[in-house]
C-alpha cells in the first residue's frame, strides 16, 4: 500500500480531488517510470497536475506552488476535499513555506558556475560544503542545479540560502495543511522498491523509453535524466546489461527513498503512519477523523 492506494481508499469516505506533488508526473508519455496512478483510479478520483506537459517543457517548484494554490481554492469551491499527494520535497517546501522569490536568478553567473564545474568536476560541491554546510547536507552531491542555486544566492545576496530559508519559514506556517507522512520499516521499504522496479520493467519501461526517443525527445532532457529513464537510456546505448540496468534503478530508487526520509524529518507537526504495521483502511479512517474534527463534522 502506498500513496495512490491510500488516496483511492480515502475516496470511499470523502469527496476528494487529488493534486499530484510528483515532479515527473506532469509529463505526458512518461507513465510507467513515473508511477502515475492508473486511468482506472483517475476515473474514480479526479487528479490534477498529471499528464499536462510535454517532456521538453520546464516545470519547477514556483510553478507548482502557483498551480497547487489555485487548485486548492477551486476544489474547495466545489465543496470537495483537496488532497495533495506526492514525494517531491522541494514542491512540498514551496507549498508549505513559500519560494525565495526575493533572490532573482542570475543567468550569467549560473553559466559561469556550470562552466567552472565542467572544467573542475566537483569543485562547486566542495565550495558549498565550506560556505554552507547545512545546505550541502540537504542537497544531493549530484544535484548540480540546486548546488549552483545555493552558491548563486550566496554570491548575489551575500547570505547562505539555508539562512534565508530559515528566515522565511519563521514568517510562514504549515497550519493551513495537515501533513501526513507514510513510512515503512527500512527492510520492508527496500523490498517493495525492488519489486516495484522489477514490475516497471515487466510492464514495459524499456518500450516506453524507446517510444520517447523515437518521438524525438533527447536523452539530454531533464525529464529523461531522472531515475528509471537515464538507466534505460544507458541500456539502449549498450552501456549495461538488462540485469545491471534493473539493479541500478533499484539502487538509485533506494537512495532517493533514503533522501526522502531525511527530508521528511523537517515536518515536525506531521501525522506519521508506519505502513509496515497498519492497514490502508485504518490509516484512511484516522485521516478522515482528523479532517472531520477540523471541519466540525
Amino acid at each position: 500500500m502506498g500513496k495512490t492506494e491510500l488516496a483511492a481508499k480515502l475516496a470511499e469516505y470523502l469527496p476528494i480531488e487529488v493534486t499530484s506533488m510528483e515532479s515527473r508526473q506532469v509529463c505526458k508519455y512518461m507513465d510507467i517510470g513515473t508511477g502515475k496512478p492508473s486511468k482506472q483510479i483517475r476515473a474514480i478520483v479526479p487528479h490534477h497536475l498529471v499528464d499536462f506537459l510535454d517532456p521538453h517543457q520546464g516545470y519547477n517548484a514556483y510553478l507548482f506552488r502557483k498551480d497547487a494554490q489555485r487548485l486548492v481554492k477551486e476544489i474547495l469551491t466545489r465543496e470537495k476535499v483537496p488532497l495533495i499527494v506526492g514525494g517531491t520535497g522541494l514542491y512540498a517546501d514551496a507549498l508549505l513555506f513559500g519560494i525565495l522569490e526575493r533572490v532573482p536568478a542570475n543567468d550569467g553567473l549560473r553559466r559561469a558556475l556550470l562552466n567552472l564545474d565542467r572544467s573542475f568536476p566537483g569543485i562547486l560541491r566542495r565550495v558549498l560544503e565550506k560556505t554552507d554546510p547545512v545546505s550541502a547536507e540537504r542537497i544531493h552531491p549530484n544535484d548540480i542545479k540546486r548546488i549552483v542555486r545555493a552558491i548563486e544566492v550566496r554570491i548575489t545576496a551575500g547570505k547562505r540560502i539555508s539562512d534565508l530559508w530559515k528566515e522565511q519559514r519563521g514568517d510562514t506556517s504549515e497550519s493551513s495543511f495537515y501533513v501526513v507522512l507514510l513510512e515503512r520499516e527500512r527492510k520492508d521499504l527496500y523490498g517493495r522498491i525492488n519489486e516495484r522496479v522489477f514490475q516497471m520493467f515487466k510492464n514495459g519501461l524499456i518500450d516506453e523509453v524507446k517510444r520517447l526517443l523515437q518521438m524525438g525527445y533527447s536523452p539530454e532532457l531533464d525529464a529523461l535524466k531522472t531515475i528509471g529513464y537515464k538507466e534505460v537510456v544507458g541500456y539502449l546505448e549498450n552501456k549495461y546489461s538488462l540485469n545491471e540496468t534493473i539493479k541500478l534503478v533499484q539502487k538509485h530508487t533506494r537512495h532517493y527513498a533514503r533522501r526522502q526520509i531525511m527530508w521528511s524529518r523537517r515536518y515536525k507537526e506531521a501525522f506519521r503512519f508506519n505502513l509496515s504495521d497498519i492497514t490502508t483502511k485504518r490509516v484512511a479512517e484516522e485521516i478522515v477523523r482528523v479532517i472531520k474534527s477540523h471541519l466540525g463534522g
